[in-house]
């Protein structure tokens, strides 16, 4: 008999036993946290496959380009929406701050405005708009749900009352234009924007102490705020990485469209949370993941991509992406809050 009243030859019977358990909570805990990932990379793969058979053009090198070049603003605005997810929040803005910036840049380009400066001013005007929205949200508690429904209106609003409803050219000659239409390396330019935000934003959520306050903050606000972090101030920088981000996206598409439209990013917030949300991010905050995102976005523009290739109706993009968004929100809520009462 050991000194805890164990008889010896016990301990050897129930340590595999103990082992066990504790392989398969590994194993359990493993599948919660890349199981959404896996199953978008597999749904992505399924959805390649059928485009590929569907249509002669999907496959084409031209098509493939093409389809990353305008992927390229979501793909932006959506690492921002992880962070903003990831604490629990929601920020429905995005496509009317996309629509301004594209609006007001070729405003100031018309008025002779230098486009270095240009761009620096629309994505300080996006982290201006972003901190108004992130101090009611953090410091006056009022739920971003209300506060960027609010902004969404009006932003876009504003975009309206500038440009009157019309088109405003952008001279094609301009290095502006460049942005949103060039090639660099054989690769279109905002491809290479797009790779560099991801880039950075991975780096950010996974390899930071911002990134860890921002999962903390979805998981458990106030233990977060107990342990010495400034939960409001992060959550402000949340909101203004959020709209620093579309005023980016808005940008490039400006440049790629060759002029700024105040209609531009209509159900634009409706493609970065099904990209965020169908690539494993939980609504519920406290679970982001930034790989799944990427994959979650290259399957919304393949979507729409292959529709059209298809020759289907255009109005079947919306639909689908309501139904896209509908099936993620109910994979979230019986994943991860299942696996909460598992816990």
């Amino acid at each position: 008999m050991t000194p805890n009243g164990i008889v010896g030859g016990e301990a050897p019977l129930h340590a595999p036993a103990a082992a066990a358990r504790v392989r398969k909570a590994t194993v359990r805990d493993r599948f919660l946290a890349n199981g959404a990932v896996g199953s978008i990379a597999i749904f992505f793969v399924v959805v390649c496959v059928f485009f590929a058979f569907a249509t002669d053009a999907f496959l084409s090198t031209p098509n493939l380009l093409n389809v990353i070049r305008q992927s390229a603003p979501l793909l932006i605005v959506a690492a921002s929406m992880t962070f903003v997810i990831t604490t629990g929040g929601i920020d429905l803005s995005v496509g009317s701050v996309l629509a301004l910036v594209c609006a007001l840049s070729a405003a100031l380009l018309q008025l002779g405005v230098p486009w270095p400066v240009t761009i620096l001013a629309m994505l300080l005007l996006g982290a201006l708009i972003g901190a108004l929205q992130g101090f009611f949200i953090a410091y006056e508690g009022i739920p971003a749900f209300i506060v960027t429904l609010a902004g969404l209106s009006v932003i876009r609003g504003v975009a309206l009352l500038i440009t009157g409803g019309y088109s405003i050219p952008i001279e094609p000659d301009s290095m502006f234009v460049t942005l949103g239409r060039g090639w660099f390396l054989g690769v279109p330019i905002p491809a290479w924007i797009a790779l560099a935000a991801l880039l950075v934003a991975y780096l950010v959520f996974n390899g930071t102490r911002f990134g860890r306050y921002v999962t903390g903050i979805g998981a458990n606000k106030e233990a977060v705020r107990r342990a010495g972090v400034d939960t409001r101030r992060t959550l402000l920088a949340v909101y203004m990485l959020s709209s620093t981000a579309a005023a980016l996206a808005g940008i490039v598409l400006a440049g790629r469209l060759g002029s700024g439209s105040s209609n531009s990013g209509q159900g634009f917030e409706l493609d970065v949370i099904a990209a965020v949300v169908l690539g494993g991010t939980s609504l519920f905050g406290g679970r982001g993941t930034m790989v799944g995102t990427v994959l979650g976005a290259l399957t919304v523009a393949v979507i729409a991509n292959g529709l059209i290739l298809s020759h289907m109706s255009p109005f079947l993009t919306p639909i689908i992406t309501g139904t896209i968004i509908l099936v993620a929100i109910w994979l979230n809520f019986r994943l991860f809050r299942g696996a909460g009462r598992g816990r």
